[in-house]
């Protein structure tokens, strides 16, 4: 397994898992790279560390280094290196006038600036510096984005290559030839990523998408949602983990806790039973810091 994904309802303790699996990889002597494509970055919070956009060695753990994925800032780099090809598109294959063009190239594509954070994720797995890549996303409505920004893409990338094809039309009518340019390049170049995110998403020998939920209602129901449109998605899921379990006692409110959470996790089991459920209990301090996230660990994998 080389890409493990995070994911389910803000608040549920992702960051905290992705930070955690992180750690016990490393320490199984991986070399791991934790990524965060939640635009809220909690990650440098959670490992009580300078993070940021730029990898850096995540002090105290050998073989541990982490990420910010800043999705703007990589839609905003790849815009500027395909500036030209884009806009040659629109100038040979529309009506446009130049300073329509320019209008149309400052509009958002739906799904690209995700597609960029995903793409820095595909890139730093092709380069190969590490061998595990844990990935914190931001909550269900977002990752489900990020997860379809490659057929959205996709749609994207027809629209534009048919516009392409009759511009080759025009050129093959009058010239009685044509000779693929840039433009076409970057379109086939944009077309292959999209391919390489779609084919490593639903390999099951290499990326798993793991839920995380606490028992509550809401969570339950969001967790069932994310699980269809996953299977949807042919993206793979063999186990969740259900944080902030309680199983202290020692005061009645604990007890009372406990007794309202039972309910919430027999309903667990008897929806995601055909799944792995590891149960993480609640922590009686803020899980901040390596410390904190090493007993975390343990939970995760024992």
């Amino acid at each position: 397994m080389k890409l493990i994904l995070f994911g389910g309802k803000g608040g549920v303790g992702k960051t905290t898992c992705s930070a955690s699996a992180g750690l016990h990889f490393a320490k199984k002597d991986f070399k791991t790279l934790i990524i965060c494509t939640d635009p809220a970055h909690s990650l440098a919070d959670s490992l009580e560390q300078t993070v940021g956009d730029g990898i850096k060695q995540v002090t105290g753990v050998n073989n541990l280094s982490a990420l910010e994925v800043n999705s703007e800032k990589a839609l905003q780099i790849f815009k500027l290196e395909y500036e030209d090809e884009i806009k040659n598109i629109m100038e040979t294959s529309t009506q446009l006038d130049k300073d329509d063009v320019e209008s149309m190239f400052q509009l958002q594509i739906p799904g690209l600036d995700e597609l960029m954070g995903f793409k820095t994720i595909i890139d730093l797995i092709e380069e190969g510096q590490y061998e595990k890549y844990i990935v914190d996303t931001a909550p269900t409505g977002h990752a489900l984005r990020l997860l379809n920004s490659p057929y959205l893409i996709d749609e994207w990338i027809k629209v534009m290559a048919k516009m392409r094809w009759k511009y080759r039309f025009i050129v093959q009518s009058f010239s009685g030839k044509y000779t693929p340019d840039k433009s076409d390049d970057f379109l086939l170049s944009l077309k292959k990523t999209v391919k390489r995110i779609e084919t490593l998403l639903k390999d099951s020998t290499q990326c798993e998408f793991i839920p995380v939920l606490i028992p509550e209602p809401m969570a339950i129901l969001e967790t069932e949602r994310l699980l269809k449109s996953l299977n949807d998605s042919g993206i793979a899921v063999k186990r969740l983990v259900v944080n902030n379990v309680m199983e202290s006692e020692g005061c009645e409110f604990c007890r009372a806790r406990k007794k309202a959470q039972q309910k919430y996790m027999a309903e667990i089991k008897e929806k995601f039973g055909h799944l792995t459920i590891t149960p993480v209990p609640l922590q009686d301090n803020p899980v901040m810091g390596i410390e904190v996230l090493d007993r975390i660990k343990n939970c995760l994998f024992e």
